[in-house]
C-alpha cells in the first residue's frame, strides 16, 4: 500500500508552494529546510517580479497558510541524510542541527544584546556582520532566534542563556535525527549565486566596491545592512556612477555555460532601485544580449527610457581599482569597436544562478546534468521544482512548485 505523505526538500518559494498545494488537498507534507528559516532566496530580496513586491508581501501569506494547516510540518536547520525504498514507500532519515533556542522564544532580542562575538552575515552575503545570537530578518519564520554556538567565545553561551527572561536558550541542545515514511518526494533545493571569488579578472571578492547582484539586493533592502540606502561598502558614501556587468560568469565555458535567465531583468530592476534612492546617479549596463522574455520586455523598454542610463553592448575584460577604491572597468564596445577604461564609484556583477546541490553529493541517486540541475527522477518518485530544475524567476518557480505537487500526488494516489 502506498504512503500518501509527501516530503518536500527545500523551504523556499518552490518548496513552500508545492507543500501547500499538496496539503490543501489532504496530504500530509514534511518540509526540510537547511537554513534556520523558511523563505529561501526570495526572503533576501528587496523586491521581486512581476509586481516588484517586497518579499514579506508574498511570504507572510504563505507562512500564515502553513501555520493554519496542521497537515504541513517543517524542519529547519535540517537536511536529508539518507533515502531508501522507492515510490510509494520511501524511508527518509532527517538530521536536524541544534538551534539552541526552544519554542519559548518571543523574539525579544535580549539574547542578541548579550552576545558579544560578531561574524559575517550569510543572509547579507558577507557585506555585514551578525552576532552569534541572531535572527536574519524581521519577518523570519519560524519566529525564533538561533545561536551560532560554534562561533561563541568561552562563556558567551552561558551569558546569552542568562540574559533570556523566558528560558528559551538551551546550551545543551544537540543534533537530532528523525525517520519519516513518505510516498513521494519534491526536490526544491533552490539556487546559490555563482562564487564571485572565481571571477578574478572582474575583481570578485577582492575589490571593495565590486559587489554581486544579490549583495546589491541587500544594500537596497530596508532590512539590509544600510537600511535600504545604496552606499559604497568602502566608505559608506552614495555612489554617483554605477556600472552593471552582465553575464558575470554566465555563458562562459570557464564558469557557467548557460544563461541564468533572470540576470538581465534583475539588473534592470536594480536600475529602478537606484533611480528611487540615488536619483541623480549615472548608470551604465554592460551586456552581451539583453534578455527580457515575454511580459518583461515592456519593463525593459520603460527602464531603458531613463535618460541617466546608458546601455553598452560589450564584454567587460577586467576590473581593477584606483587609490580611492573606485573600480576601473576595461570594456570593448561591440558596436563601435572602441576599447575604453571607465571609472565608477560602484560596480555590480550580475552573477549567475547555480543549483544549490551543484558540487555536492545528493543523499539519493538522481539524474543531474553537467551543471547540477536535476533532469529527471519521476520514475523514482522524485519531482524537481524551482531552480533545482532550471534557472527561473519567482513566478515560474511557483508554477513549477504547483506542477511538482500535482505529480507527487498522482504518484501516491495512482498506486
Amino acid at each position: 500500500m502506498s504512503n500518501n505523505s509527501i516530503l518536500v526538500v527545500g523551504g523556499g518559494f518552490a518548496g513552500i508552494t508545492a507543500a501547500l498545494e499538496a496539503a490543501e488537498v489532504g496530504h500530509e507534507v514534511f518540509i526540510v529546510e537547511t537554513n534556520p528559516y523558511l523563505g529561501g532566496r526570495v526572503a533576501q530580496l528587496n523586491q521581486y517580479f512581476p509586481k516588484l513586491c517586497p518579499p514579506s508581501c508574498g511570504l507572510e501569506i504563505q507562512f500564515q497558510r502553513i501555520k493554519n494547516n496542521p497537515k504541513v510540518k517543517f524542519f529547519t536547520m535540517a537536511e536529508v541524510a539518507g533515502v531508501s525504498g522507492g515510490p510509494g514507500a520511501f524511508d527518509v532519515k532527517i538530521k536536524i542541527r541544534p538551534r539552541f533556542v526552544n519554542t519559548n522564544c518571543t523574539m525579544c532580542g535580549e539574547c542578541e544584546k548579550a552576545a558579544t562575538t560578531e561574524v559575517p552575515s550569510e543572509f547579507d552575503f558577507g557585506i555585514a556582520s551578525r552576532k552569534t545570537a541572531y535572527r536574519t530578518h524581521i519577518f523570519a519564520f519560524p519566529q525564533r532566534y538561533v545561536i551560532d554556538a560554534a562561533a561563541c567565545a568561552p562563556g558567551e553561551m552561558d551569558a546569552i542563556a542568562a540574559a533570556c527572561p523566558y528560558g528559551a536558550v538551551v546550551p545543551g541542545d544537540t543534533e537530532k535525527t528523525v525517520d519519516l515514511q513518505v510516498g513521494s518526494i519534491v526536490w526544491a533545493t533552490g539556487w546559490k549565486p555563482y562564487d564571485m571569488a572565481k571571477l578574478t579578472n572582474l575583481g570578485g571578492g577582492e575589490l571593495a566596491n565590486v559587489v554581486s547582484n544579490m549583495q546589491f539586493e541587500r544594500l537596497a533592502a530596508p532590512n539590509g545592512p544600510t537600511g535600504g540606502k545604496i552606499l559604497r561598502p568602502s566608505d559608506g558614501k552614495a555612489p554617483k556612477r554605477i556600472a552593471f556587468v552582465q553575464c558575470a560568469g554566465s555563458r562562459d565555458e570557464n564558469h557557467l555555460n548557460y544563461c541564468s535567465y533572470i540576470c538581465c531583468m534583475a539588473s534592470l530592476k536594480h536600475v529602478t532601485y537606484i533611480r528611487e534612492k540615488n536619483p541623480d546617479a549615472l548608470v551604465t549596463v554592460y551586456y552581451i544580449d539583453l534578455r527580457t522574455p515575454g511580459r518583461y520586455d515592456n519593463f525593459m523598454q520603460k527602464v531603458a527610457a531613463d535618460d541617466k542610463l546608458t546601455l553598452v553592448k560589450g564584454k567587460v575584460a577586467k576590473i581593477v581599482e584606483c587609490e580611492c577604491k573606485s573600480p576601473i572597468v576595461t570594456v570593448e564596445d561591440a558596436v563601435t569597436g572602441i576599447k575604453s577604461e571607465e571609472k565608477f564609484d560602484l560596480v555590480v556583477l550580475a552573477t549567475g544562478m547555480q543549483p544549490s546541490c551543484a558540487g555536492s553529493k545528493l543523499p539519493m541517486e538522481l539524474p543531474v546534468d553537467d551543471d547540477g540541475f536535476i533532469v529527471g527522477g519521476a520514475d523514482k518518485g522524485v519531482f524537481a521544482a524551482g531552480c533545482a530544475k532550471l534557472p527561473l524567476d519567482v513566478m515560474k518557480t511557483a508554477q513549477t512548485g504547483t506542477g511538482a505537487a500535482l505529480k507527487a500526488i498522482q504518484n501516491v494516489v495512482g498506486r
